[in-house]
């Protein structure tokens, strides 16, 4: 039984061999590319000790670190939330068969994935109180800007997630006599959901890391009080920007491997079979009963 996929045939011995020395090759460079980038830094000073002592005492973290990330975790699992509510409506909405709903909404959307996210918290902050007559806070100044900009990106992942789902789906839900709203909720939605699931962790990965833009209203998350607070007191900027990086990466790895987690989950729920509770009942009762139908009993 050959082994091989339809995108991809398994390399002979000569392709097994150009592979093994081009890993090398590139292993090589990129050793040499990241011992250039030590060298510098060591000879910028970069790595002596005292620059990297703040991190081994507590108030660094307690003081900093810990509270900046706070802030950027309740700021993009608000964002998130809000963000995944708003692309359902407005993808909802633009694939709506009566024009005065699928228009604003798709107006909205485009306009919405058009303006530069630090445009629109800049503009929420500042711009905002002179229309509802009261200060809007750093934190809400962040989350509509995030929801905004990637509620509009996620409606049209959605929308094209509904779209890829196979015709025949909702036309036989249509036959047996669901309405639209309970074909979406039921059939549509939440097969798109799961066709999409790389596409919407990409972009919520996105929606974190934006969260850094809240700097524009001194809203205190990860960046500012890890990297700029730190380093106007401790001065080691390049030291606490390697270390926020590094807390960065390890979030969004959690985030991808647990949208990785959730898609292997529901793919299993999905292909799970039913259990079968009672006696098997024939597919034709008619050609079985010679043309008879059986009365109900009781």
């Amino acid at each position: 039984m050959s082994t091989s996929s339809v995108l991809y045939d398994h390399p002979g011995p000569r392709a097994r061999v150009r592979n093994l020395v081009l890993s090398v090759v590139f292993g090589i460079a990129l050793a040499g590319l990241l011992w250039w980038i030590y060298s510098k830094f060591d000879q910028a000073n970069q790595w002596e000790p005292r620059l990297w002592q703040p991190f081994a005492e507590a108030p660094t973290w307690t003081q900093f670190i810990l509270p900046g990330l706070w802030a950027t975790l309740k700021a993009a699992a608000v964002g998130m939330v809000l963000s995944l509510a708003f692309g359902i409506v407005f993808a909802v909405g633009r694939l709506s068969d009566h024009w005065w709903i699928s228009l604003p909404a798709g107006a909205v959307v485009e306009f919405f994935r058009a303006v530069p996210l630090l445009l629109m918290i800049f503009f929420t902050f500042y711009g905002l109180p002179w229309i509802i007559k009261q200060p809007v806070s750093a934190f809400w100044a962040v989350v509509i800007g995030l929801t905004l900009y990637n509620g509009s990106v996620l409606a049209e992942a959605f929308r094209a997630g509904i779209r890829a789902v196979p015709g025949g789906q909702p036309e036989a839900a249509y036959a047996i006599g669901m309405r639209k709203t309970q074909v979406m909720q039921l059939i549509l939605i939440p097969q798109a959901a799961r066709a999409m699931l790389p596409i919407i962790v990409s972009q919520l990965v996105v929606l974190l890391k934006d969260t850094a833009l809240g700097y524009i209203v001194a809203y205190p998350e990860l960046l500012q009080r890890g990297v700029n607070d730190l380093a106007a007191n401790k001065g080691n900027i390049i030291a606490a920007a390697m270390v926020i990086a590094v807390i960065y990466i390890i979030i969004n790895s959690l985030l991808t491997a647990f949208a990785g987690w959730l898609d292997r989950r529901s793919r299993v729920r999905a292909f799970r079979m039913p259990k079968q509770t009672g006696p098997v009942v024939a597919a034709d009762s008619t050609a079985a009963g010679g043309g008879a139908t059986a009365e109900p009993q009781g």
